[in-house]
């Protein structure tokens, strides 16, 4: 009996250890790794450091920075471009702006590399710290967008962009911007003659040129050359394209735009954009995110598994995962900066918002410009990065006049915003809802109100927003209803993905009749579309 007990244990010990092994040697990640609108990755590596970069269109500060020790946990650190005299944005329209970025690091210097679409064309910045300050531009040529920059072992550095009849490259001369010879053709596509986001690699003996192609909606991918020679010409990946997903049937579609990383330990990998759909119909209202997929080189080729593209949830061997300290997604302004969650539409005046720190609140001064003017009102947000969450402010705001008002607005251009408010209507304080979808301008609710302070909330999921109120901040009352589907940047052929953003408004006249918000928070709620 005893020798039966024995076994028994012994083999119920030797199963859990065995169970155990291989909870442990599974792992995995879910994509997105940086969830929201963060369109065109581009990453690099500095000793056991990663930093990427995103596309920033209209929006101040432009080209958001990351920092991450795994690949799969980020923090962002900062901005690229931090001040006027680095970025104009001023009368950006939905397709323009600042996009495309490129980071690299060489000698002890970050190099970031962009293009601004609507004034000045493609230039670089340089820092030696991440986090910044980062130089006034050094502009290099208008015609066209999507540089990169290579810097070769031999100390030759080429600019490589898109081009008006393909992928152009020069050597370039990375102190002044100066090209060295005249641009060059090298690739009119591997796949379609829609070509663009070029990076140039090498790896090994070879050099490899990699695109994005397909335009950057349903036809999107990522193809990929080699050749002996950073000039060409390349031969083509038999495999083509390596990623790519081309049935718009999936949760996962318009992937492509990548670059490629070797981390540490010597495993390879791409960042990538893609978009997030619930449905068959349901159109990508949080904006083109970034995605990560592990790479394997088979035959001098690097290869993506196809489920990348078809799930969320990853099952690959990753980095030893290090969590980064997050900022709060509560903000109580009460510091003397704004969390680098905050953005401004266009370059901000100064005279349109202030920071109280000693009271903690953030004032907007409504000035002339509205929401749906190509300028630059009172307006601080941040990005919707769930499908489903809550974000909830406190503010005070005493309007006087029709034309003043304050509120909440859910973003995504100026075609295209549900706005939150407090204003004037019939001589009297009023809670709105205005809906703008391209001409159509819609106030569908109208709530008079007594009190000048209230609490406004927002709860999303993937079939409405819903906009409620609350005098004390206890009891709230559904004001009324959203469709998310029409902030869909497909709709108006837009890049971006919707903001939640704090305003205030004079509607075409000034207005120093301060909104006050004591805080703002954002809190993510749990579903299959959460992260």
């Amino acid at each position: 009996m005893n020798k039966i007990i024995f076994i028994f244990f012994y083999t119920f010990l030797l199963n859990t250890v065995l169970f155990a092994q291989n909870l442990t040697s599974v792992s995995g990640y879910s994509n997105p790794i940086i969830s929201g609108f963060h369109p065109d990755p581009s990453i690099c590596r500095v000793g056991d450091s990663y930093y990427l970069v995103t596309s920033s269109f209209e929006f101040f500060p432009g080209i958001p920075i990351y920092e991450s020790k795994d690949l799969i946990n980020w923090k962002q650190i900062g901005h690229c471009l931090t001040r006027n005299s680095q970025v104009d944005l001023s009368k950006t329209g939905i397709w323009s702006g600042v996009w495309a970025p490129t980071i690299r690091f060489n000698q002890g210097v970050f190099y970031m590399i962009t293009t601004n679409v609507t004034h000045g064309g493609n230039f670089y910045v340089t820092a030696t710290n991440p986090a910044g300050p980062w130089s006034d531009p050094i502009f290099i040529d208008r015609d066209m967008f999507d540089p990169s920059l290579f810097f070769d072992t031999d100390g030759k550095v080429y600019y490589t962009r898109r081009g008006q009849k393909g992928i152009v490259q020069s050597e370039i001369d990375i102190k002044t911007g100066k090209l060295v010879n005249p641009l060059k053709v090298i690739s009119n596509g591997y796949l379609s003659p829609d070509t663009e986001g070029p990076h140039l690699y090498k790896i090994g003996e070879w050099y490899y040129l990699m695109t994005a192609e397909g335009g950057t909606r349903a036809l999107h991918m990522v193809n990929i050359g080699r050749s002996k020679s950073p000039w060409g010409p390349f031969e083509k990946c038999i495999n083509n394209p390596i990623l790519a997903q081309h049935h718009n049937y999936s949760l996962i579609r318009s992937a492509g735009h990548g670059d490629l990383i070797e981390a540490k330990d010597g495993s390879w990998w791409m960042v990538f954009l893609a978009t997030r759909h619930y449905n068959y119909d349901a159109t990508s209202f949080l904006g083109r995110e970034t995605f990560l997929a592990p790479v394997k080189w088979v035959d001098g080729w690097p290869t993506i598994d196809e489920s990348v593209v078809n799930n969320l949830y990853i099952n690959s061997p990753i980095l030893p995962t290090q969590a980064m300290a997050s900022d709060s997604n509560r903000d109580e302004f009460n510091k003397t900066q704004l969390g680098l969650q905050w953005n401004f539409l266009r370059n901000p005046s100064d005279e349109s918002w202030s920071l109280q720190k000693d009271t903690g609140k953030l004032n907007l001064f409504g000035n002339s410009y509205n929401l749906s003017d190509i300028a630059s009102p009172a307006f601080i947000g941040r990005r919707q990065q769930h499908i489903d969450f809550e974000a909830e402010t406190y503010f005070t705001f005493n309007p006087t006049k029709p034309n003043e008002e304050a509120g909440v607005t859910m973003f995504l251009n100026f075609q295209q915003h549900y706005d939150f408010a407090v204003t004037i209507r019939n001589n009297t304080r009023t809670l709105i809802i205005r809906k703008t979808i391209g001409d159509i301008v819609a106030e569908q609710v109208a709530i008079p109100i007594k009190q000048q302070s209230i609490y406004l909330k927002i709860k999303g999921d993937k079939d409405y927003y819903t906009f409620s109120y609350s005098p004390d901040g206890e009891k709230f009352i559904i004001a009324g209803k959203g469709n998310p589907q029409f902030l869909g940047p497909e709709i108006s052929s837009a890049w971006t993905g919707v903001y939640i953003a704090l305003y205030a408004t004079g509607n075409g006249a000034k207005n120093r009749n301060v909104a006050r918000f004591d805080f703002f928070n954002y809190e993510p709620l749990a579903s299959p579309f959460s992260k």
